[in-house]
């Protein structure tokens, strides 16, 4: 015959302060000011109370603490990817400011799907986070739920992917006056046919380089050739697909400006399937950057980005509208950009071996 147990007294995370008083023989009011440092305790017992529970394995119950004091100390965090380095380092940003302010980062991964995306927005509003950071997948159009969460009083920063909405904090970088550095850069060095794999235009990033290649070229006096501009996506897929789709044109562009690093990256893969050199048969450059860059032969011209400075200021820019609440007026942040030159332009390329 099995016999019900008693309750054990060591149950791992899911001792409580009952247990740890039952134990030293205390009130539990008196373990529960000596895990908190309250100076009603004295160093002996606090001691006694602190090694007691490590060696019982306690961890304090954060969720009944969160209960009572309204506030998590946590911030949901949405990205697109964690693949490409920029949200990689854009989420150790966020990390370090979270960390330094004794901040709990709960992140979650769309991977570029709306659906999903609302799916982790619902989520994360169900265990109660103090605010959200997140950058837009490329799918997503509908813009409702943002207006919820404005009325319930969350605070919300967007990065980098942003949706044209007034009254929420953005922090982006300039990738208008990026894209345009970039592409006079090209010009400088006598590039005029010149060619743009871009992003999807309902999104800010896609819009905004495009609008910054447009700039350059028209400042110069270039005509853009329609059959040279392909609008797709993000990814290494899309400049993979792009680069063959212009390689097969008879009227061939000598130059290509990628909208991110992966679709660069892609254009590389495809180059190599088709015997195109790069810079010598066409130059390539890119917004942002990878550490791929470094074993890319040759390696990318691109335009780089501060990311984990913009991951920082979006979490203390979300931590100062938590602290603030009604108080607090919504802020457009926009960082600079800086262009590397590597050897991808033919300015800068030394002789190298055809693959």
């Amino acid at each position: 015959m099995i016999r019900r147990q008693g309750r054990r007294k060591n149950k791992g995370f899911h001792v409580t302060l009952e247990d740890i008083a039952g134990k030293l023989k205390v009130s539990k009011v008196t373990v529960s000011k000596a895990l908190r440092g309250h100076p009603d305790i004295s160093a002996n017992m606090a001691l006694r109370i602190k090694e007691t529970a490590r060696g019982m394995g306690y961890y304090p119950n954060y969720v009944a603490r969160n209960l009572s004091s309204r506030r998590s100390n946590a911030i949901g965090v949405i990205v697109p990817k964690i693949a490409h380095q920029f949200f990689s380092s854009v989420i150790e940003g966020i990390y370090d400011a979270a960390f330094q302010h004794g901040y709990e980062i709960i992140l979650t991964v769309s991977q570029e799907n709306a659906e999903r995306e609302l799916k982790h927005i619902n989520s994360l509003l169900s265990l109660r986070v103090d605010g959200l950071i997140m950058s837009l997948s490329q799918q997503t159009q509908d813009f409702t739920i943002f207006s919820t969460i404005k009325k319930m009083g969350l605070p919300i920063t967007f990065i980098d992917r942003v949706p044209p909405l007034e009254g929420f904090n953005q922090i982006v970088a300039d990738d208008r006056g990026g894209a345009r550095e970039a592409t006079r850069y090209a010009i400088k060095s006598g590039l005029t046919r010149i060619a743009h794999l871009g992003g999807f235009q309902h999104t800010n990033i896609g819009l905004e380089r495009y609008r910054g290649f447009t700039d350059a070229m028209k400042e110069a006096k270039i005509d853009i050739q329609k059959e040279w501009i392909r609008f797709a996506g993000f990814d290494e897929s899309d400049g993979y697909e792009g680069f063959k789709a212009l390689m097969k044109l008879g009227n061939r562009p000598e130059a290509i400006f990628a909208v991110t690093f992966p679709v660069a990256l892609g254009m590389y893969r495809a180059a190599r399937e088709l015997g195109v050199i790069i810079p010598e048969d066409v130059d390539v450059f890119c917004f942002g950057n990878s550490g791929l860059n470094a074993i890319l032969a040759p390696r990318m011209t691109y335009v780089d980005q501060p990311t984990r400075e913009l991951g920082r200021r979006a979490f203390e820019l979300t931590l100062e509208n938590i602290q603030m609440k009604d108080r607090f007026v919504p802020q457009q942040i926009t960082l600079p950009t800086s262009l590397v030159v590597r050897n991808s332009s033919k300015d800068n390329a030394g002789p190298r071996e055809r693959p």
